[in-house]
This record gives C-alpha cells, structure tokens and sequence, in this order.
C-alpha cells in the first residue's frame, strides 16, 4: 500500500530506477539550478535530511532509501517544507554510480548503515571497495564523504576497506565524536538512532573522506 501511496508525492519523490534517467543531468533538468548537489544514503526517518536541507538553501539534496513505509513516512514531512531544494529516492545505494553521472555530487552523507553484524552476513555491508569506487566517480574532485556509525566491528570493516583503496584520503577519524569533537557539525546533527545509542552509552564513530580523482 505505501508504494501506491507515495504516488501522492510524485512531483519530488522517484520510484525505483525512475531517477536514473537523470544521470548527469540532476542540476539541468530536475532542481533547474547550480547549486551543489549532495546526496545521502540511507535517509531513514529523514531528521538530518530535514533539518540539514532547510539550514542549507544553497545546496541541492537528494535522500535515498529503500524501505516504502519509512519513504512514505519521511515524503510527507518533506512535502510540508517551506524551501523545495530536495527530491526523494525510493533507490538502493548500490545504484549510486546509475544515478548520478560522474563528478555531479559533492558531498556523500552515509549515517548508521546496516552492520550486518553476523559474520555470514557481512558480505551484504554495502560499505566495500565498488560501493567506494562508485561513490569516487559521482564525487567532484576534493568531494566530501561524511560516514558515522555506531557498530564498532562496522567501523573497524570500514577502516579495512579503506587500507585497500586510493580513491580517498581520511581527513578525520574519531571513534567518539561527542566527547572528542562536541562543536562539529556531524556532532550537532542526531539521527533518531543515533539519540539511541548515545543514551545507551554507545559511541559515535566518524570517518571524514575527501575524494581525490588525480588517483586510480
């Protein structure tokens, strides 16, 4: 019933492989602008889509999640915003490299992904070097890929993958941003889990990558 629904929201929300036939063409034909283009990988309840997109006017975001009751959820509070600087994707991550043409975004938001924390299960983390190769194509060059997460084995994956690759450069890393960095802007945006977790006493790991495209 949710896929239905958001039908209702179809003037910014777009189904499936819908957005893919903007590639490259996000600034021309969708947002009719040249504002920069950011993007963020699983949006869930959407609290920093929201908030971060109506602090920054200046700057074009697209939110990407798959789950239809939560997307349905998230478009009918961003359908009562006053700035439409924001379109919403009913999309997987692994399409990023199909949805955005090469150097079109700026900045990539990746918060509290999936940890898939049973050993079995920790091919399916998203976080791996095609998901890092893909996100180096759509990011200009010095583009900004910003990853929090509560899971410490996640994080540890996270750091793995990174020894492996020559996309990125780690400009900050910290394994418990709110004691070490309270004033910084990732520090100052909650998700709904993220509040979670730090009342149970569970850390928030960062990772601040800057895309280097002079690299192979």
């Amino acid at each position: 019933p949710y896929e239905q629904k958001l039908e209702e929201f179809s003037h910014f929300v777009y189904r499936d492989n819908e957005a893919e036939k903007f590639n490259g063409k996000w600034n021309q034909e969708v947002f009719q602008n040249n504002f920069p283009i950011v993007a963020e990988i699983g949006s869930g309840y959407g609290e920093f889509m929201l908030e971060y997109c109506q602090n920054h006017c200046e700057i074009n975001f697209v939110g990407i999640d798959y789950r239809f009751k939560r997307s349905y959820q998230l478009a009918k509070k961003l359908s009562e915003l006053p700035h439409p600087n924001f379109r919403y994707l009913r999309a997987k991550g692994e399409r990023l490299q199909f949805l955005f043409g090469e150097n079109e975004v700026s900045e990539i938001f990746y918060f509290f992904p999936d940890p898939w924390p049973k050993t079995k299960h920790n091919k399916k983390r998203l976080f791996q070097i095609p998901f890092l190769k893909a996100c180096h194509h759509v990011l200009k060059n010095d583009g900004i890929f910003w990853i929090k997460t509560d899971h410490d084995k996640y994080y540890e994956w996270m750091l793995e993958e990174l020894s492996k690759q020559n996309y990125f450069t780690i400009e900050l890393q910290t394994r418990n941003l709110h004691e070490e960095m309270p004033e910084h802007f990732l520090a100052l945006y909650k998700t709904k889990f993220e509040k979670i977790f730090l009342k149970k006493g569970t850390h928030t790991k960062v990772l601040v990558l800057r895309n280097k495209k002079n690299v192979t």
